[in-house]
């Protein structure tokens, strides 16, 4: 068995062995952050398809979202768009630029999430009167990303804005604050990749805190990726994904990538509004997730992809997001 098989065999265990670090229970600091919504994966499609096993391949405009470090690896400017319909009317709308200079990359994102038409109820259960909209949160981000070793090792940080306006009942609430991420990720050989990351870094009480590590195992026609993601007012959660490469020269129009992943959240119940979810057999799991990518190098004398993921997410309903981006 040559190395490389015996590094996937290592990935499959672990992935494996973390159905049964599933069966935890509720971590004793639930509840005791703020900011919970900055723990979605808003603004990475590819994360999400793979069951957020991405730390370690992340790049492009979706790694200021998920390890800033990844967008070290940019060569020319890339401006991304996602759209994120979460659940319960939850929605995420997120815009990433990439921008070289020299060596040096500077990444700005943004990303706006609402919510509306929230059934609010008082102490007697009796539902009041609707309010427009009661969810707006913001987070704005700067983030700058280097490569070194001939891109072997590349470190990033970001600095993010935050911003959460909540109704109450009584009226609305605003909470600002000020956050960071820092990440590296790490490839001595082409086919291993190690990627690690510190993520809303700051007060606690406002922010959940988080650490990402991972490693991925890829080939030309395959990537293997997992992760280990442990926020402090959650307990440790494992993802696993597979994406299946068919490159851009042989399909002569695009590179076409085939994601799944799977990741240890808490399932929610079973789905019976979605009926294309219970034709598939995923109406009783919330860890299952899938998508797909497109790219093309040379679309109107452009750089162009296309990405979307879908997670069912049980009695909760499913999550889905898609996201565009141009390389010029």
């Amino acid at each position: 068995m040559n190395i490389k098989m015996k590094v996937l065999m290592v990935c499959l265990s672990v992935a494996l062995g973390a159905v049964a670090a599933d069966a935890k229970g509720i971590n004793e600091n639930a509840g005791t952050s703020a900011g919970a919504f900055l723990k979605i994966d808003a603004g990475a499609p590819t994360a999400q398809a793979l069951g957020n096993a991405y730390v370690s391949i992340a790049d492009g405009p979706e790694a200021l979202f998920w390890n800033p470090a990844g967008a070290g690896s940019a060569t020319t400017r890339e401006i991304a768009f996602t759209y994120q319909d979460y659940l319960q009317g939850y929605k995420s709308r997120t815009l990433a630029y990439l921008q070289p200079i020299g060596k040096t990359i500077i990444g700005v994102s943004l990303n706006y999430m609402d919510m509306d038409n929230f059934d609010f109820r008082d102490e007697w259960a009796q539902k009041m009167p609707e309010v427009g909209t009661p969810v707006r949160n913001f987070v704005g981000g700067l983030s700058i990303a280097r490569g070194f070793i001939d891109q072997k090792l590349q470190i990033g940080g970001t600095a993010k804005y935050i911003s959460e306006r909540l109704y109450t009942g009584s009226g609305y609430n605003h909470y600002n604050n000020v956050g960071f991420d820092v990440g590296a990720k790490l490839r001595l050989v082409n086919w291993l990749g190690l990627g690690g990351a510190l993520v809303n870094i700051g007060d606690k009480e406002d922010m959940p805190q988080g650490l990402r590590l991972g490693a991925d195992l890829n080939t030309r026609y395959f990537t293997v990726s997992g992760e280990y993601m442990k926020y402090r007012d959650d307990n440790a959660r494992y993802g696993v994904g597979l994406a299946i490469h068919i490159p851009e020269d042989l399909l002569q129009v695009a590179r076409f990538d085939l994601r799944v992943g799977y990741y240890t959240r808490t399932n929610t119940g079973e789905n019976t509004e979605d009926s294309w979810v219970e034709k598939i057999g995923l109406e009783e799991t919330s860890r299952v997730s899938f998508g797909f990518g497109l790219y093309s190098s040379e679309l109107f004398g452009y750089g162009a992809s296309l990405d979307y993921a879908v997670t069912p997410f049980g009695a909760l309903g499913t999550s889905q997001q898609i996201a565009l981006s141009v390389q010029f």
